[in-house]
């Protein structure tokens, strides 16, 4: 072939491998924010094993986002535990149309600066995405579900009232009355790593005893 006529045929230009990368990650990313999505949705239909696993799958999301808004280590761990229950308890208004990982993470970052603003240890910057509380379902917007709201809590505060004293006291001191482990640990004379396994072991026994709606 004439030299001039190979000057005219366009040449590949060679694809950099961090552009794959960063194409693969932003893949995955959408892979797992659809497959939270659909088991979100499944756990609204009643579904414990999606739901258990759902809650499983968010920490490391949720102990991302602490990071980012400056939560110290020794102190992630609360926010994770008040974004899990803030979840649970607001799990019936968040929309499958949504994305879910974008909805988790406003729920988390609340909480992680509820978290800064208790522990005083430094002032939180009060800047959220653009349009995310327009967005995004706040998780204090309470959805009965053809339950009436005063029976739901005579249920489920029967079932608290059912669980063992450790259990009992650790659903009553974090979850109820919306404390810090650190919080609670002070007010029982519990170290937070006993009232940490009291919750999850009461929460279990909760999910299993009540049906969704109740909670």
């Amino acid at each position: 072939m004439h030299a001039g006529v190979l000057s005219l045929v366009p040449r590949a230009t060679p694809r950099a491998a961090g552009s794959t990368t960063v194409d693969t990650e932003a893949t995955e990313r959408e892979r797992a924010d659809s497959s939270w999505g659909a088991l979100m949705a499944a756990a609204q239909a009643g579904d414990r094993a999606a739901y258990d696993r759902l809650l499983r799958d968010c920490v490391p999301v949720i102990a991302a986002a602490a990071r980012g808004r400056g939560v110290s280590a020794d102190s992630v761990d609360d926010v994770v535990q008040e974004t899990l229950l803030a979840v649970h308890r607001a799990r019936h208004t968040y929309d499958p149309g949504r994305s879910f990982t974008a909805w988790l993470r406003t729920i988390a970052e609340r909480r992680a600066i509820d978290v800064l603003r208790r522990h005083g240890r430094r002032r939180a910057r009060e800047v959220h995405e653009p349009g995310a509380y327009d967005i995004h379902a706040d998780e204090s917007a309470v959805t009965d579900s053809g339950l009436d709201a005063a029976e739901r809590d005579g249920r489920l505060r029967a079932a608290v009232d059912g669980l063992p004293d450790g259990q009992r006291e650790a659903v009553l001191e974090v979850a109820l009355k919306d404390r810090s482990l650190a919080e609670a640990e002070a007010v029982t004379g519990r170290s937070a790593g006993a009232l940490k396994v009291s919750l999850h072991r009461a929460l279990k026994t909760l999910r299993a005893r009540l049906k969704p709606e109740d909670w």
